[in-house]
């Protein structure tokens, strides 16, 4: 059988030249514009090594832009996402129009400090689960099974990763792989079992009910506990009235192509698409709470 390799670098710009890509070189460009222009208008009227000092800055600035890189971000945008970090609101609230509190002048707020509407991408989630995300189009959420390769023999892997290999090269919109894991507080069940520990036929029961729930408390407390869930998105980018038709198709796809790989998708309906949207929470839901 043979091996199939799957490029890990499939989202990386195409470079130009010198190994530069295009926003690297406008960058480099730019800079190199700016500090001709300084020495044609300045190196008659004022020192070279003033001009230097001028001038260095802007050609280490544009050196450190255009070829910086941390956590896998450019420079660029990373200086981007600073800038609209700074000038974001710190609160945003949901509603719009009338709905937007009015912050007091006395309080001499500036306008990063006022309140903002919470803009989130999910328009609305139909009953099956699509999710209608305005201008950019439509999507739909399948919950994933794991497959643990460790477990299988180097055969096997080979097969698996060939079947992923497969469903990845017959793609033909974009999709996301979302691993989520959110810690789990066992405060609950620790207390139900401990108010269900006195009803219980037999002493030895209780008592082993009651040091349950002590390890559970416990296991709560070191933060050990974690529920762990896979996603993949299948996104539609026309958006439409038949973008369901073609999200339940590529989820179709999705789910016979990822079958062969071991891997089980399950589509989720609107209910437990917004669930799985909502913000991650610490704690573990009573039985009251998951039937809301």
């Amino acid at each position: 059988m043979s091996t199939v390799r799957i490029p890990a670098d499939v989202d990386r710009e195409d470079t130009l030249l010198a190994g530069l890509t295009a926003r690297q070189l406008a960058i480099l460009a730019v800079a190199g514009l700016v500090a001709w222009l300084l020495y044609q208008a300045l190196h008659q009227l004022v020192p070279p090594p003033v001009l230097a000092a001028v001038t260095t800055p802007i050609g280490c600035g544009a050196v450190a832009l255009a070829l910086g890189r941390r956590d896998g971000m450019t420079a660029d945008r990373l200086a981007v996402a600073v800038w609209h970090y700074l000038r974001a609101s710190r609160v945003a609230v949901p509603g719009g129009g009338d709905a937007l509190p009015r912050v007091p002048s006395a309080l001499g707020l500036q306008p990063p400090m006022y309140p903002e509407h919470l803009r989130v991408p999910p328009r609305h989630i139909s009953d099956d689960g699509i999710i209608d995300l305005g201008e950019g189009g439509a999507a739909i959420v399948c919950h994933a099974t794991a497959v643990t390769l460790d477990l299988r023999t180097d055969p096997e892997q080979e097969a698996l990763v060939a079947a992923f290999a497969r469903f990845l090269n017959s793609l033909s919109s974009s999709v996301q792989i979302v691993a989520r894991c959110d810690v789990v507080d066992l405060t609950w069940e620790a207390s139900a079992l401990e108010e269900a520990a006195p009803t219980l036929a037999h002493p030895a029961l209780e008592q082993a009910a009651r040091s349950h729930a002590a390890f559970l408390r416990e296991l709560s407390a070191r933060r050990d506990a974690l529920r762990r869930e896979l996603f993949v998105v299948v996104h539609d980018a026309v958006g439409g009235a038949d973008a369901a038709i073609r999200l339940r198709r590529q989820a179709d796809e999705a789910e016979t192509s990822l079958a062969a790989a071991g891997i089980r998708l399950t589509r989720l309906d609107g209910l437990a698409v917004a669930r799985a949207l909502r913000p991650t929470r610490t704690g573990s839901e009573s039985p009251a709470g998951a039937r809301q």
